[in-house]
Order: structure tokens, then sequence, then C-alpha cells
């Protein structure tokens, strides 16, 4: 009986010992980027971290999974990028589906700074963890009454809290956008193996945006080096620029990202289909 009794105490040590060393991996994946959120958005990484690892069943939900989502937020009506359809509180609802888990980290820091029903949460201390899971409660980000309690535990049991005393392993860098007479409006020119992903996670541009100011679809063509590339929305015309005369290899788009003005009003202005190609030596109305 005794050897019974010493196998089961073995057997459930080494449960736990699984089991930590799950929400250790977890969080050796994404601490580093919770850190780099905490700096960019002014969200606790402790809080990241316990969501992230509570959303996602320690990134192994179906949601996780399969669309890269460890946070649980569904579609709303701005979210124009993949859908993946799961039950939750009711059948078959929307949620955000991504490229990788990156994405869904940084999703999640705009999600909540860019929310006025979160705006409170920010003149807490960066180290009140307690302040913050009692207020994305009450807030709204849960319906789960214990919401707050769970986080807080999950902190506390594995130590989360030392991330919020700690600094990115690279110091973010302050970039600033260009701006000149002729477009003025906030662009940049892309580098050697910058995409228009990387672009809006540099500049903190609101996640997909960075797609639509550009007028490209995601997973389309990337910039080129010294490419221009639009970190605010393009105009809907050029009132002081001439007409322009196509020459070879320029296309609709090159042009609209030449002059910063909105593709599908440059259709408009020149009365032509959407997505028809010009010709060499078409003119191209500007306004």
């Amino acid at each position: 009986m005794k050897k019974i009794v010493l196998l089961s105490v073995m057997t459930f040590a080494s449960i736990l010992t699984v089991v930590a060393d799950e929400y250790d991996d977890y969080v050796s994946l994404y601490k580093d980027i919770a850190i780099r959120e905490m700096y960019d958005y002014g969200i606790p990484a402790s809080i990241t971290l316990a969501q992230g690892i509570l959303e996602s069943g320690l990134g192994k939900s179906d949601l996780a999974v399969n669309a890269n989502n460890h946070f649980g937020i569904k579609c709303h009506n701005e979210w124009s990028g993949e859908r993946m359809y799961h039950d939750d509180d009711a059948n078959h609802e929307c949620f955000r589906k991504y490229d990788n888990a990156e994405e869904s980290f940084i999703d999640h820091s705009q999600f909540i700074k860019n929310r006025a029903r979160y705006s409170f949460l920010f003149e807490l201390d960066r180290t009140d963890y307690k302040g913050w899971a009692k207020g994305l409660k009450e807030a709204g980000y849960a319906t789960d009454p214990k919401y707050p309690t769970r986080l807080i535990n999950l902190i506390e049991e594995h130590n989360l809290h030392q991330y919020d005393l700690m600094v990115p392993a690279s110091m973010p860098v302050k970039y600033k956008a260009e701006s000149d007479s002729v477009l003025d409006i906030k662009h940049t020119y892309a580098q050697k193996g910058e995409t228009y992903y990387t672009i809006g996670v540099k500049y903190h541009i609101p996640f997909n945006l960075i797609y639509v100011y550009n007028d490209v679809e995601k997973g389309d063509r990337q910039p080129e080096p010294d490419e221009i590339v639009y970190l605010k929305p393009k105009h809907s015309k050029c009132a002081y620029c001439p007409e322009h005369i196509v020459e070879k290899g320029e296309s609709m788009h090159s042009i609209s990202q030449k002059y910063g003005i909105k593709l599908i009003k440059l259709y408009e202005l020149n009365n032509m289909p959407y997505n028809e190609a010009p010709v060499i030596g078409q003119i191209i109305k500007l306004n």
C-alpha cells in the first residue's frame, strides 16, 4: 500500500512539473513582446502575459492554434482582416485571425489603448496589476465575474509582475515621419527588408491601417527599398499638381503613391473603371 501511495504522489508531482513547464514555456516565448508592448502602449507586461495565458489556454486553444488569436478579440465593426468563426458567448461568433502570435499581441495593445472605455486604466501605476485586473473586468473586457481573481492569481503564482519592472531587450527607437511641401502627408521610405507590417509596427500605426493608407491588400506586394510608404491617409486630389503623363512601367497605384492621392479617387478623377491599367502617354488628371 505504501508503494502505491508513493507512486501516486510521484505521479502527481510529475504532472505539476509538466504543467509548470508549460507556463514557463509560454512566458519565455512571449515575455519580450509583452515588455516591448508595455513600453510602447503602457499596459503592464504582467497583465498582457496573464491575459494571454488565460484567454489562449497557454496557446493551445482553438483560436490560438488556428487563428493566432491569444486574447479572444472579436471582429467588431472596424476589423477588415481575416476572420475565424467560433462558438463563444453565442454560436458562430466572428473572431480576428492573425498571421502570427506577435500580431495578436500588438492588436491587443491597440485594442485597449484606442478604446475610450479603457482610458482610465492608463492613469494607474504600471506596477498596479491588481488595479488593471479589476479595471479590465469593470470596462467589460470579460463577462466572467472571477476574471480579475484569475489574472491576479496567474500573475502572483508565476511571478509575472517581475516583468513590469523590466525594459525591452533593445529600447524602442523614436522614429520620425517625414513630410515635404509636395506631399504634405506623413510618410517614410522603405528600407531593404522592410514590409508594410514591420513599418506599421515601427511607427505604431493602428493595426492593418498601414495597408489602407497605401492602397494595398494584406499579403500582396511589399514595398521596394526607397519606395514611399504613407503613415497617414492620402488626399482625394492634388490641387496644385499639374496633369501627369503616363510613362513606361507606371501604374495607377504608383501614380497615386507619387502624388499622395487615394487610388479610388484617382480613378474617379479620370472616369476610369477601377483596376483599369493606364497606357503609355495617357494624361492622368490629379485634381
